[in-house]
């Protein structure tokens, strides 16, 4: 397989199977619809030129996931080397969750948006997958290429960070 292009629909497959996803943790990452189409499109470029990255493939949605994460950090990386703050990419509104007709859950959910934003990049993408894509510790710290311990770490300080900003919102509502 080395050295030949995958076959359209194992990439189409793919791509239909595992995108949305991507699209999702990538977005909670970047901030930043562009950067995140940019990266999905990066990726998937990746895959088409280098077809011995699916090769005995085991896990897709991790693999990608950890591909796109790499990607995500080297963007963040090349940012930073041109002089441009990394944070940016945090700071910057990203519309994470659809519009909800009720302006209590559309309130809860800019909040929301805006306390991930908060977080570290490392923190926020370790609580994605396990919120949002429902991965195990074992499979985010596979999908990161992080220690298992790390991950459940990141975890916790970044759920203890999303209460401590949401608690506020919570008292409010209540």
């Amino acid at each position: 397989m080395e050295g030949k292009m995958p076959a359209a629909s194992d990439l189409e497959r793919l791509y239909d199977d595992h995108a949305q996803a991507l699209f999702a943790f990538l977005l909670n990452f970047t901030r930043s619809e562009e950067d995140t189409r940019d990266l999905l499109q990066e990726l998937f470029i990746k895959l088409a030129r280098r077809p011995e990255l699916l090769a005995d493939l085991r896990a897709p949605r991790a693999f990608l996931l950890r591909l796109g994460h790499n990607l995500a950090i080297d963007l963040i990386r090349r940012r930073a080397a041109r002089g441009q703050a990394g944070d940016r990419l945090a700071a910057e509104p990203g519309a994470l969750f659809a519009a909800a007709p009720d302006p209590d859950e559309q309130a809860f959910r800019e909040v929301l948006s805006a306390a991930l934003g908060e977080l570290p990049p490392e923190q926020r993408a370790v609580v994605h997958l396990k919120l949002w894509e429902g991965l195990t510790f074992e499979a985010i710290a596979e999908a990161l290429d992080i220690p298992l311990n790390t991950a459940a770490s990141r975890y916790r300080y970044g759920l203890d960070k999303l209460r401590a900003r949401l608690r506020p919102f919570y008292e409010e509502i209540k």
